[in-house]
């Protein structure tokens, strides 16, 4: 177990850091044109990947008491993100919109290079920081979402993923022989919805409507909107179509992760609505180390729902004995996700030993595999 004192060190945390090198990336692509448009993409989903076999697994666990005192680098890492992705997003918009040297496919792949940086780095900080009880850390954590239109994710993650994961109730539960192509639609759809009604029911149980101020929706739109207006008033409806183009790249990688980190994996139905309490074992687990890196331990996704408010560093690995395993890493497994041929390879004889593992008794999964069991009370 690594020890707080040791957990403290700044060296402790520097491979942690190693995400803030996709900003210059960016930054080269948008310069150069030519081959550098790939180099976002190809270090962030393939040199990782590569990482990950020259490093190996990380099975190593900090001390979980861990005081917050002793995470200052740690936090830092997160909060510090916040400024550089909206300098390094805004000035490239007006940058590439008069770009020259730049025809529209080029523009085109610098923005989708941004969206990956966006979506893998930017969308996982966010969702560091919703989770902290930090008033300025959550306000963070918005202005993250903001800059991809993607601000309902908070409510819907805090308030409806983590309390019905593995349930009907679920959208980003994927399901068994449910491929990445029908989930993808179904999330877009079903997650505004459920995140709007999930604070609609939080205001009704305080007898106040959901056009109370009060209601963050109204924070999300406002942000959200004054996101597009900084595009249109630096780039022009150019901006604003670059602007969207990462939008779009960043929670298309979000939605591949949630598709990675629950497909197949449900809770049991104890009758009338009421399910078993999460467990590690309702979520893969990956102990990657360069991928961990890059993602800040989401690939201990097993212990982040288990303990929803425990920072990164301190998130603990499972063994195969508690958790189920994924073969590989994220940057590997989304790609995978993106062949289903290739996915249910994988993963559908994985999901069928975690079920005669943990539930031998349960012989009809019909309900379970389409989401037909009761809506959780």
């Amino acid at each position: 177990m690594i020890a707080p004192e040791t957990l403290a060190r700044w060296q402790s945390a520097l491979p942690f850091w190693m995400s803030f090198l996709l900003l210059p990336l960016a930054w080269i692509a948008a310069l150069q044109g030519g081959w550098a448009l790939i180099l976002p993409p190809l270090v962030t989903w393939h040199l990782f990947a590569v990482l990950d076999g020259m490093f190996g697994l990380n099975l190593e666990n900090a001390d979980p008491e861990t005081p917050d005192s002793e995470l200052k680098w740690y936090k830092l890492l997160t909060a510090a993100w916040v400024p550089l992705q909206f300098v390094t997003l805004f000035t490239l918009i007006w940058y590439v919109s008069g770009a020259d040297h730049l025809n529209g496919f080029e523009k085109f792949a610098v923005f989708f290079g941004v969206g990956v940086i966006t979506g893998a780095v930017g969308i996982n900080y966010s969702h560091e920081l919703m989770h902290q009880s930090s008033r300025a850390e959550r306000w963070l954590g918005d202005i993250l979402l903001a800059m991809v239109l993607y601000s309902h994710f908070r409510s819907e993650h805090l308030l409806v993923h983590h309390r019905y994961v593995g349930t009907p109730r679920d959208p980003v539960t994927a399901r068994y022989n449910e491929g990445f192509h029908r989930f993808y639609p179904r999330v877009l759809r079903q997650c505004w919805h459920s995140a709007f009604r999930a604070e609609k029911e939080k205001l009704a149980k305080k007898n106040r409507p959901w056009t109370d101020l009060t209601n963050p929706f109204f924070r999300y739109w406002a942000l959200q909107g004054a996101m597009l207006l900084l595009a249109l008033l630096l780039g022009g409806m150019t901006g604003v179509l670059l602007f969207l183009v990462q939008a779009g790249v960043a929670i298309w990688q979000l939605e591949l992760v949630n598709y990675v980190e629950h497909y197949g994996l449900t809770r049991k139905h104890l009758g009338e609505g009421k399910y078993e309490p999460v467990q590690p074992r309702h979520s893969w687990n990956a102990a990657h180390k360069a991928s961990n890196w890059l993602l800040i331990n989401l690939q201990r996704h097993s212990d982040h729902h288990y303990k929803p408010n425990r920072r990164f560093p301190l998130l603990q690995n499972y063994t195969e004995a508690d958790a189920p395993q994924l073969p590989y890493g994220y940057p590997v497994m989304t790609v995978a996700a993106m062949i289903p041929p290739l996915w249910r390879r994988v993963m559908n004889p994985r999901v069928r030993r975690w079920r005669q593992a943990y539930y031998p008794e349960i012989t009809d999964w019909h309900p379970y595999n389409k989401a037909l069991n009761p809506q959780p009370r």
